[in-house]
């Protein structure tokens, strides 16, 4: 815990943002976000001489592994430089206040029963403190947060599920969570953590934590994973259903992401929550229909895939006609297509590669993977379509859509030495094709994952 007034001066804040692998621009930034937010604390009430809680939570690129998290597939993830920066204060009662940026508080209490106001940003926070409030029984301790972010919202960073873990760490800091007997049969590392708070998000049960409705949406622990346990410099390979480490792969020397954000709103709300789900909904399709022809019992696509000879072939006679359902035999057949390509054909060789130095290969498979969520998965809109193309056609040795998509960004891997003129390029181009657009491009490292702030003692 640091006081108040630390974070209100700025050369003291600024000294407190020392986590490894942060370019010295980026703490600066973060300093600043810091004092903004403890001022809008300030604004509300809390003394200088408040001893506070800080955390930073960054938002995350998915460099490959498009809609496999929640199948039980694969991903390469890395934080971004960029993310939230969250002050908080515990209380003595059961009251939680949240202050962004901008606007009046909102105001709840934890309560197992919390009803949340979908469409809002308090969805998210109210979801966490709802989840903890049945999951742990003594968590009561409400709290005063205030946070800002230097992340473009609702453009597939991760803004969202950034908001509910840095939420999670401060009430769970308050709380003493980790210390509470149902948290350690359940939770023993971040990684554990991260697919805990995935299922707070999508609303399932993790072992004896029960679940409840979530935010809405239906999606796995991908975005909780970046934010919790990656490396800086590094380029993180996960698993998950269970979620699984298996290696972090350094970004090469000299590069950086690029990060261009379309200004198509990819919110996972209204109609965009729809067409999120329905890419979610066709994967439990297909294991439907493999639990209906074979008796099996497994309940991702992967395990299934992995369990034995031949079996996709199998899978894929058992699509091939008239289906129960919303949805066809074609949609069914091109979601496990788009599944099998993704997770077993480019995730693996592209980690391979990036581990080698192999530039050039690493750059075909991102764009087959970009082909593919075009042409198969089919959650791409032209603006993402044409911000992936533009930033190769510019020079960039690998750009691809990240994200859930229909909207959203583009993340490129550029040489850091030109990274700025790239970045004026791939933005100018952009605007020329779509004039009406509200796009943003930034620089980011692969960043360090979620971090508190402690004192200079």
């Amino acid at each position: 815990m640091i006081g108040l007034g630390e974070l209100l001066d700025g050369d003291q804040a600024e000294a407190l943002v020392r986590e490894p692998g942060l370019r010295p621009a980026a703490a600066r930034t973060k300093a600043e976000l810091f004092g903004r937010a403890a001022r809008r604390l300030a604004e509300g009430g809390v003394g200088p001489q408040t001893r506070v809680a800080a955390f930073a939570v960054p938002g995350r690129v998915e460099v490959l592994g498009k809609h496999t998290d929640y199948a039980g597939g694969r991903s390469l993830v890395a934080a971004l430089e960029q993310g939230f920066c969250m002050v908080a204060t515990p209380r003595s009662d059961t009251q939680v206040r949240i202050w962004a940026e901008q606007g009046e508080p909102v105001s709840f209490a934890l309560d197992p029963e919390l009803v949340a106001s979908h469409g809002h940003w308090s969805n998210y926070p109210i979801t966490v403190a709802r989840r903890l409030a049945r999951n742990f029984p003594a968590c009561r301790r409400g709290m005063d947060l205030a946070f800002c972010s230097d992340l473009p919202p609702a453009a597939g960073m991760s803004s969202s599920s950034a908001l509910m873990v840095g939420t999670y760490l401060a009430l769970a800091a308050f709380n003493q969570l980790d210390v509470q007997p149902q948290y350690r049969r359940q939770i023993s590392d971040p990684l554990e953590l991260a697919a805990f708070l995935g299922t707070v998000e999508n609303g399932q049960s993790f072992g004896e934590l029960e679940g409840d409705r979530g935010v809405g949406t239906f999606g796995g622990s991908e975005d909780h994973t970046a934010i919790l346990c990656s490396r800086a410099g590094h380029i993180g390979q996960f698993a998950y259903c269970p979620a699984r480490f298996e290696r972090h792969i350094p970004v090469p020397e000299g590069y950086l992401f690029a990060l261009g954000s379309s200004g198509v709103v990819a919110e996972k709300t209204g109609a965009a929550q729809e067409l999120y789900n329905r890419a979610s909904a066709r994967v439990r399709a297909l294991v439907r229909a493999w639990q209906r022809g074979t008796g099996g019992t497994q309940r991702h696509l992967y395990p299934i895939l992995h369990s034995g000879p031949g079996v996709a072939d199998r899978l894929r006679q058992l699509i091939a006609g008239p289906q129960e359902g919303p949805f066809s035999s074609a949609e069914l057949r091109d979601r496990l297509e788009h599944f099998i390509a993704e997770n077993e054909e480019i995730c693996l060789p592209a980690g391979e590669a990036l581990a080698r130095g192999d530039l050039e290969g690493f750059g075909r498979l991102v764009d087959r993977s970009q082909e593919l969520t075009e042409t198969l998965l089919g959650n791409q809109v032209p603006q993402t379509a044409a911000l992936a193309r533009l930033a190769r056609e510019g020079g960039a040795v690998a750009a691809s859509a990240f994200g859930a998509g229909f909207g959203g960004s583009v993340w490129a891997l550029v040489p850091e030495d030109g990274a700025l003129a790239f970045l004026d390029r791939w933005a100018r181009a952009y605007a020329g094709a779509f004039p009406d657009a509200t796009g943003a491009f930034f620089l980011s490292q692969a960043g360090p994952a979620a971090f508190a702030l402690s004192g200079l003692g």
